[in-house]
């Protein structure tokens, strides 16, 4: 049996689209400029209306010591009042594809369902720059909002940090950040399906070789790209983390065909084993961001139904 056999049927059918027109996935185009453009052009096709339930601000923040500043886009409630809770949002992408406004429809759906300021940061993407560009960009972003909080509507004692992919790793590699260098306090973490390990030696990690959907050989060569030559630390690789504790308390989930199901499980069990509460989910039948590209599945509203859920049980 195919590992393809093993996917959700209804998340199965924009995949195999996907991959009539474009054959192998996004990982087939060598030329990372390209890559990207293709990515960006697939999601504009999705179309997805406003929503006029959210209202949404760009910004330029100030970026780590000697760097550019940085974008961000604010998302409020449309007609919210008092002070809310804050969810501080990294994209994913592999950490050399993805934007801020790439994915929008999740920073929104969040902001409203939540009932929460979403921060959405736009970092610097390797191979044009490595680690650690991208961690220290998305630690700026989060020192921003915490300082701002007052001018943002936050509760500074209710702030979450959420990303998926990339943005799982970035999430729990500034959550690190957050602990080492004393603060902003976080109330919790919800990395989604993280990029955690560059050694990419989990029996997952060599099963997910030709899914469409990052892949190993996609991985590899992304982990080549954000190490830049150097070796992984804790930052770049949270799976070489030797202390977990201290940490916010978190939330994970990922698909069983997911290339990194066996390192977000490991790392799951190394939280609670550090006395950090966490709540695993394995979704049998999701591959890597399923939930994106079928929004519709009655899999993906169950994944969305859980995070938000999780998300408003910890900033209550």
């Amino acid at each position: 049996m195919s590992r393809r056999d093993l996917i959700d049927p209804e998340c199965r059918v924009p995949l195999d689209g996907l991959l009539e027109v474009m054959p192998g996935g996004f990982n087939a185009i060598p030329d990372i400029v390209a890559r990207r453009a293709a990515a960006e052009q697939m999601l504009a096709a999705m179309d997805v209306p406003e929503n006029p339930n959210v209202v949404k601000e760009d910004s330029f923040v100030p970026g780590p010591d000697g760097e550019p500043d940085i974008s961000v886009r604010i998302y409020r409630p449309t007609g919210a009042t008092g002070t809310l809770p804050g969810i501080f949002y990294i994209h994913g992408g592999g950490m050399i594809l993805g934007t801020v406004a790439g994915e929008d429809p999740s920073a929104t759906r969040l902001c409203e369902q939540v009932g929460a300021v979403v921060v959405s940061v736009e970092y610097r993407l390797a191979p044009e720059h490595p680690h650690p560009a991208p961690v220290e960009d998305c630690f700026a972003g989060l020192i921003w909002m915490a300082k701002e909080a007052a001018e943002l509507g936050v509760d500074p004692d209710r702030i979450a940090i959420y990303g998926g992919s990339a943005g799982g790793g970035l999430t729990i590699a500034a959550a690190m950040l957050a602990r080492d260098r004393g603060g902003p306090a976080l109330r919790f973490m919800m990395p989604i399906y993280p990029m955690i390990d560059d050694r990419n030696e989990t029996p997952s990690s060599q099963e997910i070789t030709d899914i469409g959907i990052w892949d190993r050989s996609g991985n590899i060569e992304a982990w080549a790209w954000y190490l830049g030559g150097e070796p992984a630390d804790q930052y770049a690789a949270p799976t070489r983390a030797e202390d977990v504790s201290g940490l916010p308390p978190a939330f994970i989930d990922v698909g069983t065909v997911d290339l990194f199901r066996d390192e977000d499980i490991a790392f799951a069990q190394r939280l609670m084993q550090a006395g950090v509460p966490c709540e695993l989910h394995v979704h049998p039948g999701s591959y890597h961001a399923a939930e994106t590209f079928a929004p519709d599945a009655a899999l993906s509203r169950r994944i969305w139904d859980l995070r938000v859920d999780a998300l408003k049980r910890a900033l209550a």
